[in-house]
């Protein structure tokens, strides 16, 4: 599992020694990774600062399985992650 935000290594750094994350983070500062995955925010929204929330599933080859968009999503995390651990299940 990877994620991936718009802050800088430092910045994600400081999140994952503070909320002791278990996961590696990568640093998208030009939104290189982030226009690609179509997770820069409208700029009438406002909040171009943070990536939308989407969780992508790749399949063992590489390929995009499932799109989770937690933006518009009225399922809690937890349900979500039971979706996606059901799903990586399904893919083995």
């Amino acid at each position: 599992m990877v994620g991936a935000s718009f802050d800088t290594v430092a910045e994600q750094k400081s999140f994952v020694d503070t909320e002791e994350f278990p996961f590696t983070l990568i640093s998208d500062t030009d939104r290189t990774m982030g226009a690609a995955y179509e997770v820069i925010r409208p700029a009438d929204q406002g909040l171009d600062d943070y990536p939308l929330r989407i969780t992508y599933l790749l399949s063992p080859d590489g390929m995009i399985a499932e799109v989770y968009d937690l933006n518009s999503s009225k399922d809690p995390l937890d349900e979500h992650a039971a979706n996606l651990l059901a799903d990586i299940a399904r893919l083995k």
